[in-house]
């Protein structure tokens, strides 16, 4: 293929006004604009029946109230279905019917659990691993036993771990390892967007092709809203490249609330596979400039911990698929990576369960933690355990320190990230803001020998809605350079006092009071 005809499939598009008219936001608007029509109708045309109306919403919103209790929803979001209801009866049981309901999405939820149960011990514990974990005193045995409650998320030995702390780092070596790719490259992410970065990432991918390497790449199907043209899946596979859209939109039947693919995972051969927050587009790589500069994180293992990742991406995979295959790409591959060091537990979150793995793993860290907590997370929209929690490890003498965007990507989100501000950091925990841009990696280091790097947001769709995935480590050799990161990190940042607290712009304030009820459905 020539040039020409790679910069034809990745170069960048308008989006389509698809994105609008299917959107939450105009579902939402519809809803209230028929709700407002009925009050209207029924004040000028039934004004004799208006106690009869009444007392049918009495009833309605009484009966839409018990049924909202005795659901399995958080308890945050039923304080905010609880405001919608009673305000707007119609509109908010409405909503909430729409979002239990699920139509577009049931069939994915069907097969989605029923890949994720029939893997769930596809990959065995290596030996002695768990048993050698146990004597560290650390209770990361614990969380490892915890984990594999959901799903199927050995920790490992052999297993080298490098940390990129930016995104062009990881590009530069994405591009390294996809080129000595000789069986196998599995790709899911959650945005691809056409230009350079997608663009010299897919030449290497239609070479390989051709080559014979198996070649498959998943997106989100949020993707053919916003950054590729609808149907992008069928381009990738007339140049060789098995191609899907994960949970496409269904127009009115499905909204992109609920069950994205937010996963950003690369694997190669079941040797290496790479993790944490860099998409595949250019402001990840600082080759667009939206944000001020773009901060973002990623780390590359190689070892035995590859096979986790090799799973998670079969599960999403073969979702569809009617004669799956798991085992010729679990494999030992026999690998011996060259400096393996520490534990490292790769694990995924699902929101289709009950377990909230992206927060309790947080929440284990928090509890644990003897020194200090530094957390980098581009949104913080917290539910009340994880307020809790933060607050609860500050005022036990823990240093807990986060690092949040200084130019906001989406202003609503960081409207409802400063409500936060001021209960935190009365409670001890201190917060900085980045001033050359926006921060989007997902950070967690701990007392110098734990650290977390992935794709979950401190924020209700990264913990209650999104498909996520992360890697966990435990006294490996790149823990205090992610450390080392957050301190040259820190030295960029503003931080948040009490003053700036009390001097912020009224317009953040006024909005994030103002959607901070709503915050859970967001």
């Amino acid at each position: 293929m020539d040039n020409e005809e790679v910069f034809r499939l990745a170069k960048p598009r308008k989006k389509g006004i698809l994105s609008f008219i299917f959107s939450r936001f105009l579902i939402i608007a519809v809803l209230l604009g028929l709700q407002v029509a009925m009050y209207v109708m029924f004040f000028l045309w039934l004004r004799k029946y208006l106690s009869y109306f009444y007392l049918t919403m009495a009833v309605f919103t009484l009966i839409m109230t018990i049924y909202l209790f005795m659901s399995e929803i958080d308890n945050s979001a039923k304080l905010t279905w609880l405001l919608l209801i009673v305000a707007l009866p119609i509109l908010g049981a409405t909503l909430l019917l729409y979002t239990q309901i699920n139509l577009g999405h049931r069939v994915l939820q069907q097969r989605a659990e029923e890949q994720i149960n029939k893997t769930k011990d596809l990959i065995a514990q290596p030996a002695g691993v768990a048993e050698k974990l146990e004597t560290e005193g650390r209770c990361v045995d614990d969380l490892s036993r915890y984990l594999c409650r959901s799903g199927c998320f050995p920790v490992y030995e052999n297993t080298e771990v490098t940390y990129f702390p930016i995104g062009e780092d990881k590009f530069r070596a994405m591009l390294e390892e996809i080129a000595k790719a000789e069986h196998f490259i599995f790709m899911e992410y959650f945005i691809i967007e056409e230009g350079y970065m997608w663009g010299e990432i897919l030449k290497l991918l239609i070479r390989k092709s051709a080559e014979g390497v198996d070649v498959r790449v998943m997106y989100d199907g949020m993707c053919e809203m916003s950054t590729l043209p609808a149907d992008y899946w069928k381009l990738l596979e007339k140049e060789g490249i098995r191609s899907k859209a994960f949970a496409p939109i269904i127009p009115i039947l499905s909204s992109h609330y609920n069950y994205r693919d937010h996963r950003k995972i690369l694997v190669i051969d079941g040797k290496t596979a790479f993790n944490g927050g860099v998409n595949l587009a250019d402001e990840y790589i600082n080759r667009k400039m939206r944000f001020g500069h773009w901060k973002d994180t990623a780390v590359m293992l190689k070892g035995d911990a590859v096979r986790s990742f090799t799973l998670l991406f079969l599960q999403m995979w073969n979702i569809d698929e009617k004669q799956p295959e798991y085992q010729p790409f679990l494999q030992d591959t026999g690998y011996i990576p060259e400096h393996p060091d520490g534990y490292v537990l790769p694990y995924g979150d699902c929101p289709l369960d009950n377990d909230k793995v992206g927060e309790m793993v947080y929440m284990d860290i928090l509890n644990r933690a003897e020194s200090y907590v530094h957390v980098m997370t581009p949104y913080l929209i917290l539910d009340g355990e994880l307020e809790t929690a933060l607050k609860f490890a500050a005022q036990r003498g823990v240093d807990v320190k986060l690092i949040l965007p200084g130019i906001p990507d989406k202003k609503l989100a960081f409207s409802l990230a400063k409500t936060h501000y001021k209960s935190l950091t009365e409670a001890g925990v201190r917060i900085y803001e980045y001033t050359p841009g926006f921060v989007h990696a997902k950070v967690w280091t701990c007392d110098d020998v734990l650290a977390v790097v992935g794709t979950i947001n401190l924020d209700y769709r990264s913990l209650y809605h999104h498909f996520e995935c992360a890697t966990y480590m435990y006294k490996t050799g790149c823990i205090p350079e992610i450390e080392k990161d957050f301190q040259e990190t820190l030295r960029k940042c503003r931080p948040v006092t009490p003053e700036s607290i009390k001097n912020e712009k009224w317009s953040y304030k006024l909005t994030g009071s103002l959607v901070k009820f709503i915050a859970p459905l967001m």
